[in-house]
């Protein structure tokens, strides 16, 4: 196997990996405390995360969405081949990314988890976003993942 090739599986394995301990994470809490609590609580530390992560955004608040576009795009793993993204809309008032693969959503959907759990471990995981594009400066929502629907998320950034 050449170095890329090695590398290439090394980083599909810990988004795999990184999967698997958000869904044993979700598990274990739901056990504890219910299933919506185990989303409030996960779904809290993930976009804390967000958070951290999006200070490198920050310059492009509240309203330059063609370099947020470069900078959030530009940083996808495996030069895009990992989430596969879409830019459907992009222009001064919106930009609009459609994901048509999520290591995170195959590898749930791989273990054979139900597409229920799948669809609110995507929601929970998807926090990261919010975090990340709220506290750079922008408006933001996402469409997570639902059970019969392709792709994955669909990510929808505002100006401030």
């Amino acid at each position: 196997m050449e170095q890329d090739d090695r590398l290439r599986h090394q980083l599909y394995d810990s988004f795999k990996n990184r999967a698997m301990i958000y869904a044993l994470l979700y598990d274990e809490l739901c056990a504890e405390l219910g299933p919506d609590r185990a989303e409030e609580i996960m779904g809290r530390a993930i976009y804390r995360r967000g958070r951290q992560k999006g200070a490198k955004y920050a310059p492009f608040a509240p309203a330059d969405l063609k370099g947020l576009k470069e900078a959030f795009l530009g940083g996808t793993p495996d030069q895009g081949r990992m989430f596969r993204p879409e830019v459907i809309r992009d222009d001064e008032q919106a930009l609009d990314i459609k994901f048509h693969g999520c290591p995170l959503k195959e590898a749930w959907l791989e273990a054979g988890f139900p597409e229920e759990k799948v669809a609110t471990l995507c929601r929970i995981a998807a926090r990261v976003d919010n975090g990340s594009f709220e506290s750079a400066g922008f408006q933001f929502h996402a469409d997570t993942y639902q059970p019969g629907g392709d792709g994955c998320c669909y990510l929808h950034i505002r100006p401030r």
